[in-house]
């Protein structure tokens, strides 16, 4: 007998919750997306839905929470043991646009999330989840300056706002144009502008 929802064990539980939102994500406004949609994506009852997640509050809390689980464990596992920062900040460029070709729903969700008037709990999770990225990527400027590959003067938190605007820019051209495709062949380029820019080195 296939196991529901119920039946299985809280890790999964989110997972195939997660994996129903985001594909929903990837196909309408995140916004638009009802509970009913959700059950009915994952073969359950709504009934049986809110008996896991008593509020759609707290089925997007658990979607962010998982989305900044990913995401910021992928930038991890590239970065930590690359020596070169500038060779770290392409794996964590390249690591992020292969995340959001992977799951495009993703930045549906995200952007959906940080434009909600209210502070939900889902929107702090966003928030946070973006000061720990900078955070990283500000460590990697600075270590970079330290080993004499990035400009010693540079701007350090300005060079952070452009980093992830570079990554926002491609995102919002895939969704555009309805095809990750067009994000994953302009990456590699773009973040070689953008290393001219910080870097000592020569175009």
């Amino acid at each position: 007998m296939k196991r529901t929802i119920k039946n299985l064990p809280a890790k999964e539980r989110r997972s195939v919750t997660v994996e129903a939102v985001i594909e929903l994500a990837s196909e309408k406004n995140p916004t638009e997306i009802t509970t009913a949609e959700i059950a009915e994506r994952m073969n359950l009852t709504q009934g049986a839905l809110f008996r896991h997640f008593p509020t759609k509050d707290l089925l997007w809390q658990s979607v962010m929470e998982w989305l900044s689980g990913q995401l910021l464990g992928r930038i991890d596992k590239v970065i930590d043991h690359t020596e070169s920062s500038v060779e770290a900040l392409e794996l964590m460029f390249m690591a992020h646009i292969d995340f959001v070709a992977q799951h495009p729903g993703v930045p549906r969700m995200i952007f959906a999330e940080l434009q909600r008037p209210d502070k939900s709990s889902a929107k702090k999770i966003v928030e946070k989840m973006l000061f720990r990225y900078s955070e990283r990527l500000e460590q990697l400027f600075d270590k970079g300056i330290a080993q004499g590959q990035i400009y010693p003067d540079l701007d350090v938190a300005a060079a952070s706002v452009m980093f992830i605007g570079t990554v926002q820019g491609l995102v919002m051209q895939s969704l555009i144009a309805g095809n990750t495709s067009v994000m994953l062949s302009n990456a590699k380029p773009v973040f070689a502008l953008f290393l001219q820019a910080i870097t000592m080195r020569k175009p």
